[in-house]
C-alpha cells in the first residue's frame, strides 16, 4: 500500500531472468523512476546491499555512471527496487539499432564504461552481467552519457575464483566453460569486450561459444577487441590498462610493442587463429 501511494507504474520496459522492469514516476514530484520487480525475495538483503554499495543511495542521483537506488520494498513474494530513470534514454542495444547497427562514438562510450567498471571494483562490487541491455544511454545532449544498471546478478569481489556463475549465458567468459571457474576483473574486461563487439556489429548477436570457434569479423578496433576477448584470462588487459588505451587507435606497430612487453599479455593477439583445444559444453548456471 505504501508503494502504491508513492509511485505510479507505467509501461513495461523489459523482462529478464530475474524479473521485469517498468517505467514509472514518484507521485509527490513526478520524478521519473525505473521499477525493478523481482520475485526472488530470498535474495533481498544481498541485492539491496550491493545496489546501495554500488550507487551510494538517493543522494548520489545523477552524479555517477551507476544508476542510483532511490527506494525499495519487500512485498511478501515480490521485491521492488525504485531506481532513477534518466529522461530521455534508451538501453545501449536499442541505441545501436537506432544508429544503424554500428556506433561512431563507440570510443566515447567504451571509455565511460571502463570508468564505471573501475568505480564498481573500487567499491568491491562485481556486476557479473555487463551487457548492452544493462547499459542506458542518455540521449539529451550531443555527447551520449552511459549509465550502468541491474545488479540482480552481482556479488562482492573476492580474491579467489568463483565457482558458480550468475549472469547471461551468451556472455560467459571462456574460462567458465573450460575450467568451471572465473575471477572478477578478467570477467569484467571480457564483458566489456563483448559490449564493444556489440557496438561495432549490432547486427550479430554475441555468443561466447560461437565466438571461440570463429574468427573476428570486425575491421575497427580489432586489436582492442582481441585483447579484451582473449581466451586466457591473464592475457587480458587490466581495467587500468584498458582505461589508458580507450579512445586510442592501436596501430600494428603499437600492437607489436605490446606483444613484446612481458608485463602485459604476450601472445594475446593470437585469438583469431587459436581454435579451442577441447569440446565445450554449456554448464548449468547458478
Amino acid at each position: 500500500a505504501d508503494f502504491e501511494a508513492r509511485y505510479e507504474e507505467l509501461e513495461l520496459l523489459g523482462e529478464g531472468g530475474f524479473g521485469s522492469v517498468f517505467a514509472g514516476f514518484r507521485i509527490s514530484d513526478e520524478l521519473p523512476v525505473r521499477l525493478m520487480m523481482n520475485g526472488e525475495v530470498n535474495a533481498v538483503p544481498l541485492e539491496v546491499a550491493l545496489t546501495l554499495k554500488a550507487t551510494g543511495g538517493p543522494e548520489s542521483t545523477g552524479s555517477s555512471a551507476i544508476i542510483s537506488l532511490l527506494d525499495w520494498y519487500d512485498l511478501d513474494q515480490e521485491l521492488i527496487l525504485v531506481l532513477e530513470r534518466p529522461v530521455p534514454c534508451v538501453d545501449l542495444s536499442q541505441y545501436v539499432k537506432e544508429n544503424g547497427g554500428s556506433l561512431q562514438e563507440h570510443e566515447i562510450i567504451m571509455r565511460q564504461l571502463v570508468e564505471a567498471a573501475m568505480e564498481l571494483h573500487s567499491k568491491h562490487v562485481f556486476h557479473r552481467d555487463i551487457k548492452l541491455e544493462n547499459i542506458l544511454v542518455e540521449t539529451g545532449s550531443d555527447v551520449p552519457r552511459v549509465r550502468v544498471t541491474d545488479f540482480s546478478c552481482s556479488c562482492f569481489i573476492r580474491r579467489g575464483h568463483y565457482h558458480l556463475f550468475s549472469g547471461t549465458l551468451e556472455c560467459v567468459p571462456p574460462e567458465w566453460y573450460m575450467h568451471k571457474r572465473y575471477r572478477a576483473r578478467p570477467t569484467t574486461v571480457w564483458q566489456l569486450g563483448v559490449v564493444l563487439y556489440g557496438m561495432l556489429d549490432g547486427h550479430t548477436s554475441f555468443d561466447t561459444l560461437k565466438f571461440l570457434h570463429s574468427k573476428l569479423s570486425i575491421n575497427n578496433c580489432q586489436e582492442l577487441l582481441r585483447m579484451c576477448l582473449s581466451k586466457v584470462p591473464k592475457q587480458r588487459p587490466t581495467l587500468e590498462q584498458l582505461h589508458s588505451w580507450c579512445g586510442r587507435k592501436i596501430s600494428p606497430e603499437r600492437a607489436g610493442k605490446m606483444r613484446q612487453d612481458e608485463r602485459v599479455w604476450p601472445n594475446t593477439l593470437l585469438i583469431q587463429n587459436d581454435p579451442v583445444s577441447q569440446p565445450l559444453s554449456r554448464p548449468e548456471l547458478e
